[in-house]
């Protein structure tokens, strides 16, 4: 299917979690008919941004039903740094609400008419890759779990006894924000939990590392275009992989 045929539609959807409204979009490529396996993007801590839309439809070329999730509820998106740090910190008070708003999520798009509710991913961006790795700790109904430079901490939770989703982490090596203890303590937890997973580090790469508009060396968010391009591949991969199985 060549680009001039490939058209992509993008959706505002409203869903619920408890008494919060919650705006995401829905996006999917003409090119590819019928119901696709579907990937829920969970977006850095700026919120369900035109970046975290711009990724979703990078993946939905790929075939698949993207929806973009939003984590603050009412398409709220943080307007600086500050603002940002801020919403993250009152969802990560408590781990229950992020796994909750993800499921929401998870749900909306699982009966969505253009996806395929059987054969889901998550994939998650900084903030949004503990959001990500959040539902595979719950036990959600993923088939994959993809995690570019996220946050790895489970918030001192005792570790799931299994986890189901083939996961992929991909860190830039040299990230302030994730350091290697924090590391360490993830791969202790995803050997307890008798998880399929995988890791690659990208030598000179930070947090923020797929994010062309990342810049700040002071706060340790910088693109880096080499792990940018090497990790959509390892992602592009993975997803095909979990979903090899369909019918």
């Amino acid at each position: 299917m060549t680009n001039a045929q490939s058209s992509i539609h993008l959706e505002t959807v409203e869903y619920k979690d408890e008494a919060v409204t919650c705006v995401g979009t829905l996006v999917y490529d003409s090119a590819h008919p019928g119901r696709l396996p579907g990937v829920l993007v969970c977006p850095t801590f700026w919120g369900a941004d035109p970046l975290a839309r711009r990724k979703a439809t990078q993946i939905a070329r790929l075939g698949y039903t993207v929806f973009v999730m939003d984590p603050y509820g009412d398409g709220k998106n943080a307007e600086t740094r500050e603002e940002a740090t801020k919403l993250m910190l009152d969802l990560l008070k408590d781990r229950s609400v992020i796994r909750r708003r993800a499921a929401a999520a998870l749900k909306t798009l699982r009966y969505h008419r253009r996806a395929d509710g059987s054969h889901l991913a998550a994939v998650g961006y900084c903030f949004g890759g503990l959001v990500a790795l959040e539902l595979a700790r719950d036990g959600a109904d993923l088939r994959a779990v993809v995690s570019f430079h996220g946050v790895l901490d489970n918030g001192g939770a005792k570790p799931p006894a299994l986890i189901k989703p083939a996961l992929l982490i991909l860190h830039g090596a040299e990230d302030p924000i994730v350091p290697p203890a924090q590391v360490a303590a993830f791969m202790d937890e995803m050997r307890a939990a008798k998880a399929d997973w995988q890791m690659v580090h990208y030598g000179g790469a930070v947090h923020a590392f797929t994010n062309p508009e990342a810049a700040d060396d002071a706060f340790g968010t910088v693109y880096h275009e080499a792990a940018d391009k090497r990790s959509w591949r390892l992602m592009t991969a993975h997803l095909h992989e979990a979903f090899t199985d369909r019918g």
